[in-house]
C-alpha cells in the first residue's frame, strides 16, 4: 500500500510531462503517481500513459481545479501531493513536504525570492497576498502555490466549495486557515516552467480577489462586512457632524450612510450566525 499519491494535473504539457514523471521514479516504491490529463489536445496523455504511471483522462478540458479534484477522489491514500506538470516543482522537494504530514493537515511549498516568477504577475501576487492576509488574519507566505501535500480527508471536507479553475489552491488555503486546520510552509525554489503558462494575470487576478472575498465570507463573514459597515458609519458621522456645525442640521446623505452602515452590520451578524450553523451541521 503506497504512503501517498502524487497527483499531477496536466493540460497540453507534452513538453514537460515525461521529465516530471521520470524525476519521480525513485519515489514509486512509497508513492503512487497519478496523472490527470485534463482533455489535452497534444501528446500529453500518450506520453503519460507510456511512462508506466496511472492516468485518468478527462474527455474535455474542465480546468486545473477540476483535474485536482478528480485526482483527489481517485487517490487510494489519505495523503496526496499536488505537483504541476510544467517542471516548476523539483521532485527532490517532495520529501521536504511529506515529512511533516504526520503533524500537519497541509504542507505548502512556499516559493522563495530565488524562484522564477513572471514580472507581470508579481504586482498581482502582492495585492492578492495583502488582501488574503487581512481577511484570513494570518500571514500567508505563498497563497497559490501548486506544490502542496494535503490530507485527503481535509480536501474532501471542502470539495463542495473548491472551484474548477486555477483558484483551487487559493481557496483550499483560505478554507484550511479559517477553519482551524494546521498548515505549514516549507521554502522551495521554483525554476522557470517548461512550455506556456495557462494563467492570464489580469483576468485571473480579478477573479482571485473576488474568490478570496467569497471564501472568507463563507467562514468569517464579519471580516468582510465590518470594514464596509465601518466605512459607511464613520463617513456618515463625519458628514453629519459637518452638517450640524455648518448649517445646524443633519444632511439626508449622512442619514442614508448611517442607516446603510447599520443595515450592512446586522446583515453581517446574520451571515456569521448562518456560517456557524452550517459548519456545526457538517461536523
Amino acid at each position: 500500500m503506497p504512503e501517498c499519491t502524487i497527483i499531477i494535473p496536466a493540460y497540453n504539457e507534452e513538453e514537460g510531462i515525461r521529465s516530471v514523471i521520470n524525476g519521480l521514479k525513485s519515489m514509486q516504491e512509497k508513492c503512487e503517481i497519478l496523472v490527470v490529463d485534463d482533455g489535452s489536445t497534444d501528446s500529453t496523455f500518450k506520453f503519460a500513459s507510456e511512462s508506466g504511471v496511472r492516468v485518468v483522462h478527462h474527455p474535455y478540458n474542465k480546468g486545473y481545479g477540476a483535474a485536482l479534484k478528480t485526482g483527489i477522489r481517485n487517490a487510494k491514500t489519505d495523503v496526496v501531493l499536488l505537483m504541476d506538470a510544467d517542471g516548476q516543482h523539483k521532485p527532490d522537494d517532495a520529501c521536504k513536504l511529506l515529512r511533516y504530514m504526520n503533524e500537519y493537515d497541509m504542507v505548502v511549498g512556499s516559493r522563495t525570492n530565488n524562484s522564477h516568477i513572471s514580472l507581470l504577475r508579481k504586482p498581482g501576487k502582492k495585492i492578492l497576498s495583502i488582501v488574503a492576509n487581512y481577511l484570513s488574519g494570518t500571514k500567508i507566505p505563498d497563497l497559490n502555490s501548486g506544490f502542496r501535500a494535503i490530507k485527503k480527508s481535509m480536501a474532501m471536507d471542502f470539495m463542495h466549495i473548491l472551484p474548477n479553475g486555477f483558484s483551487f489552491t487559493t481557496t483550499i488555503t483560505l478554507a484550511a486557515l479559517t477553519s482551524g486546520y494546521s498548515v505549514k510552509y516549507v521554502p522551495i525554489e521554483a525554476p522557470k516552467r517548461v512550455g506556456t503558462s495557462k494563467i492570464r494575470p489580469f483576468r485571473d487576478g480579478f477573479l482571485f480577489i473576488m474568490l478570496i472575498i467569497r471564501t472568507v465570507s463563507l467562514f468569517n463573514p464579519m471580516k468582510v462586512v465590518l470594514p464596509v459597515s465601518g466605512f459607511f458609519i464613520f463617513g456618515g458621522l463625519i458628514y453629519a457632524l459637518d452638517g450640524i456645525i455648518v448649517s445646524n442640521h443633519i444632511p439626508s446623505g449622512a442619514l442614508l450612510a448611517l442607516i446603510s452602515g447599520t443595515i450592512i452590520f446586522f446583515f453581517g451578524i446574520i451571515a456569521d450566525q448562518i456560517s456557524v450553523l452550517i459548519r456545526r451541521s457538517r461536523d
